[in-house]
């Protein structure tokens, strides 16, 4: 807590903006259209390596959460103050970071992938500096940070060196699949148990299952894709492209809005929200549209 302390001193109402910016880079606001723009527009591998690291350490993050159930700085020491309009999104406990998880296992396969140093520093930099914008903020104390980060390299790192099994090979397909959706059923069953004994609060339960349901999502639309659909984002131009991305983009949150209007905000909802609409993005809107429209304009 000293090093939050400190931090605290050093605020300002600039530098609370600026930091409020760079934390916005963990969220899925960020990542969602990223991975839409590499998986429909560019680079559909890509965006694999890039899903299976944000999902696989969500997961992760989302389980020790609510093993370890360490409380947010503020409620540590009830005199600590985090910037206020940064609470809102500081949902969950506290340990480990999960805008510290998405940010890295965001950006590190972005630097990874980067054509040239400079981008790949950016993207290095990007996590680093959403890391530290936690701590800023007072929403994470350095073990929260420092832990997501060093769990999300890890698994990132591994899925880049590995990606070829998910890409390439046909070989893994099912279990592949299987492990991850068992992975994100434990995940779902696990925060579900919790939250019946009353260990946990349903905030905390909703966290797990709307990333249990996204895991799974991706994991029936991945091989389904594999095993059907074989996607060529580049089989059309780029301005047929540009106007799939920004087609697809809006009717996913639509989907996401409308979804959550008719049927509200329940575990059950939520866990069907978040597995229809990763689920739509890798196969159902590249079937209906992207697949049948570029395969009639190359007829």
């Amino acid at each position: 807590m000293s090093f939050l302390w400190f931090l605290e001193g050093l605020r300002t109402p600039v530098m609370n903006v600026i930091m409020e910016g760079i934390t916005w880079l963990g969220q899925e606001t960020v990542l969602l259209p990223l991975i839409c723009l590499f998986y429909w527009c560019i680079d559909k591998n890509f965006a694999y390596v890039l899903g299976f690291s944000s999902f696989t350490s969500g997961l992760l993050v989302q389980t020790l959460k609510i093993t370890f159930r360490i409380p947010r700085p503020w409620v540590l020491d009830p005199g600590f103050s985090p910037v206020e309009s940064s609470v809102a999104h500081a949902t969950g406990y506290s340990f480990p970071s999960g805008h510290t998880q998405s940010a890295t296992s965001l950006f590190y396969p972005l630097s990874k992938n980067a054509k040239n140093r400079l981008w790949s520093l950016l993207s290095v930099l990007a996590f680093l500096l959403v890391g530290f914008s936690r701590m800023y903020l007072g929403c994470h104390t350095p073990k929260d940070v420092l832990v997501s980060m060093l769990l999300s390299l890890v698994i990132s790192a591994l899925i880049w060196k590995y990606q070829h099994l998910f890409t390439e090979s046909s070989r893994f397909l099912k279990p592949i699949a299987l492990v991850l959706c068992g992975v994100a059923v434990f995940t779902a069953v696990y925060a579900l148990l919790l939250y019946g004994n009353g260990t946990i609060e349903k905030k905390y339960a909703l966290d797990c299952c709307k990333a249990a349901g996204a895991g799974i999502g991706f994991a029936v639309g991945w091989y389904l894709e594999r095993t059907r659909l074989h996607l060529d984002p580049r089989s059309s131009s780029k301005s047929r492209r540009a106007v799939l991305f920004f087609l697809g983009l809006a009717l996913t949150l639509a989907l996401k809005l409308t979804f959550s209007l008719l049927f509200g905000q329940s575990i059950l909802a939520n866990i069907l929200k978040y597995f229809i609409l990763v689920l739509w993005v890798l196969f159902l809107y590249p079937y209906l549209f992207h697949f049948k429209f570029t395969r009639r304009t190359t007829k």
